[in-house]
């Protein structure tokens, strides 16, 4: 069986459909950029996923697009890069900040005029605002003091919202993947590992059976930690009776979904099942509820009334979805402020989570939104409460 992937002919047709964007702005370049653990925009370009350094694409708007990588990576990039067009240039530099001074770089004035972009007083797009380092934006403004530059996020958000059949098959495919990691963890819960020693397990599995890495840092929380909407795993051990929380993930060609629930070492009871309980519940009404058409705002402020319903508002952080695909957690979110309909092929994690005084809880997991409503990528939630007998 051939590898799940995004085929080559896929980034170029991004690439043009990315240059319509830029013209209908009325910019004359998009430049995107990427880090080590936020890829994902030179990625989607051009399939090159930097170390260290710093990444970038620039796309003209006739439709011609460079890569942009940092010294210590223009051998990788040849290798790996989608884009015939590559340039080294020392704003895309790793953080210790070397200064290379035997090396003879490119600046963004070589990139532009290979790619079309002629004049001074241009107009230039920032497809990845957050990403863009303080060194890149520098070196945008030495080398065209004339060009005015404009924040274009938008266009990334449009781009990538709606997911081609290849990408949705890479997503599935990391499900498939997570799934085998879930069971293996669930197997090897027992009183006295540390959850450290459970992450290992799982990331064990992922590489076994075809991901290229983990979605997200991987995590398996206890007890308090549980509290944490986003923290790492420790060297604490788990004791019976223990809520665990467990959320796993798998990258597949960029792709990156991820399965969270919790299992109890022994029996749920009382407050805490009530509160599990609940969690679930308003993770299941959010699934019913995603079809096209429908205002993203419109569920979210619903989906908030069921926490002051409950009396639970004081323990609401975020939901009930958010955008899932190269980067688990990407744009759009689904939040009492989203103007946005949801679109056949937008791909979500409904992510459900409620924090407490001394435990918390997370049900999550990948939907795609259909022609009719939407189709579940998992049905590992569906399981329920998970509660293991010791």
């Amino acid at each position: 069986m051939s590898r799940i992937c995004i085929p080559d002919y896929e980034y170029k047709e991004r690439i043009a459909r990315a240059a319509a964007l830029v013209r209908e702005k009325g910019l004359d370049v998009m430049v995107v950029s990427s880090t080590e653990s936020d890829y994902a925009n030179a990625r989607y370009f051009s399939g090159f996923w930097p170390l260290f350094e710093r990444a970038g694409v620039a796309i003209s708007a006739t439709g011609d697009a460079a890569l942009l990588v940092g010294p210590e990576c223009s051998i990788f990039a040849k290798d790996f890069g989608k884009i015939e067009k590559q340039f080294c240039l020392l704003e895309f530099r790793e953080s210790a900040d070397p200064s290379y001074p035997e090396l003879k770089c490119s600046s963004f004035k070589d990139v532009f005029k290979a790619i079309g972009v002629s004049g001074e007083n241009i107009k230039i797009g920032l497809g990845s605002y957050v990403e863009c380092t303080l060194p890149i934006y520098e070196g945008l403004k030495e080398n065209y003091p004339k060009a005015e530059i404009v924040k274009c996020n938008d266009i990334m958000v449009k781009l990538r919202q709606i997911k081609s059949k290849n990408e949705l098959a890479c997503i599935q495919e990391g499900f498939r993947i997570i799934e085998l990691a879930t069971d293996e963890v669930i197997k090897n819960l027992r009183p006295g590992v540390t959850e450290l020693e459970m992450v290992g397990i799982a990331q064990r599995v992922i590489y076994e059976n075809g991901a290229e890495y983990e979605g997200l840092p991987m995590y398996v929380f206890s007890e308090e930690s549980t509290r944490h909407a986003i923290s790492r795993s420790s060297y604490r051990k788990l004791g019976k009776g223990d809520i665990v929380q467990l959320n796993l993930s798998a990258k597949i060609d960029g792709y990156s979904p991820s399965i969270g629930l919790p299992v109890i070492l022994g029996k749920l009871e009382g407050e805490r099942r009530e509160l599990v309980e609940f969690c679930r519940q308003a993770h299941q009404w959010t699934v019913e509820q995603i079809k096209p058409g429908v205002m993203a705002s419109d569920i979210a402020k619903r989906f908030y009334k069921l926490y002051e319903d409950k009396g639970y508002a004081s323990n609401y952080v975020y939901g009930p979805c958010h955008g899932t695909g190269m980067i688990e957690v990407e744009a759009p979110w689904m939040e009492t402020s989203s103007d946005y309909l949801l679109q056949e092929n937008m791909t979500f994690q409904v992510d459900t989570f409620i924090s407490g005084p001394t435990f918390g809880c997370r049900w999550e997991k990948g939907i795609a939104v259909t022609d009719k409503g939407c189709h579940s990528m998992t049905d590992y939630i569906e399981k329920g409460i998970i509660e293991l007998d010791f």
